[in-house]
């Protein structure tokens, strides 16, 4: 159904005569009769009665009027959808817990103007980024583990978290009571991180941390969510996993775990947000100053990068 002539039947109703339609929608009366008979063609009804005084709806037409304005609307919601600025900024944070959500809920606080859908692909940085390219979403939050030349044309990244490390641990560990530890520490317990897939740029991140600092990943077991992970952690001596600082984890009071801070140095797992250069979505430009202003300045203290960070 041609919409251009059901806005045209719409305005006549509305305007009560074709020569004040035409002045409504800028065109011809002779371009408003054409398209009213086009429809009225096209439905196989007549929709208005012609008389001196002006036009009146037929049955026909007073039953088509609601349908219509329902069309004209559906027209502008799918227009709103997809019409930069209009439609939500559609932003991949890969989980919920982490970094990049927590600060995402941060700029949604100081822009609730700006509509926000936030999703969860759960994929690795090739995968997200062949996302942003597609239009599916409109940036993303991942390490980039390749040179800039490498990437895509269209593809453009900034990194704009620095996130350090805490040692999450059961309060019967050795380091329960730990203000701080040391990489180097580290390197005497066992780090269960479970499930971690091969080939991503997580995975990449913790080989090159545990080649620099002699430590031990071990990612044997079975994986039941976070919330089992938790509670072997709170039973145990000896396990213990690592979290960035801003991770949030929910847990019960009698499991009593601890988050240390590792230092000296801090490893920093590096997160960039990736977009297409030709997005023209005001909100994503908006994000992105929002982020360039929160981005945490290193303190003064000895850190360590994976060699592509």
């Amino acid at each position: 159904m041609n919409l251009d002539a059901v806005r045209t039947f719409v305005a006549a109703v509305d305007a009560g005569q074709f020569q004040d339609a035409a002045v409504t929608l800028s065109i011809t009366q002779q371009a408003v009769s054409k398209r009213i008979a086009a429809l009225e063609k096209d439905l196989g009804v007549r929709l208005f009665t012609r008389t001196a005084r002006g036009t009146h709806l037929t049955v026909d037409g007073q039953t088509f009027l609601p349908h219509a304005r329902e069309l004209l609307r559906a027209e502008a919601r799918a227009d709103a959808s997809v019409r930069p600025g209009r439609r939500a900024l559609r932003v991949d944070v890969h989980s919920r817990r982490i970094a990049p959500a927590v600060l995402l809920q941060d700029f949604h606080r100081a822009h609730p103007r700006i509509e926000l859908d936030v999703v969860t692909l759960d994929a690795d940085v090739h995968a997200a980024m062949a996302a942003v390219e597609a239009g599916t979403v409109d940036a993303t939050f991942h390490a980039v583990t390749v040179a800039a030349r490498h990437l895509p044309a269209a593809i453009e990244t900034t990194r704009v978290i620095d996130e350090h490390h805490e040692l999450l641990v059961g309060p019967r560990h050795t380091l329960a009571n730990a203000r701080t530890v040391t990489p180097r520490q580290l390197a005497e317990h066992r780090i269960w991180m479970p499930g971690m897939a091969p080939g991503t740029e997580w995975a990449a991140y913790y080989d090159e941390l545990a080649a620099a600092f002699g430590l031990t990943i071990d990612l044997v077991g079975p994986v039941f969510g976070n919330e089992a992970l938790l509670a072997e952690i709170a039973d145990s001596a000896e396990l213990a996993t690592l979290a960035g600082e801003r991770t949030r984890y929910l847990w019960p009071d009698s499991y009593d775990l601890r988050r240390v801070p590792v230092r000296d140095p801090a490893p920093i797992y590096p997160m960039s947000l990736i977009w297409r250069d030709d997005n023209p979505h005001p909100g994503l430009r908006a994000l992105r100053d929002y982020l360039a202003s929160r981005r945490a300045q290193v303190r003064d203290m000895e850190v360590w990068l994976p060699p592509w960070g």
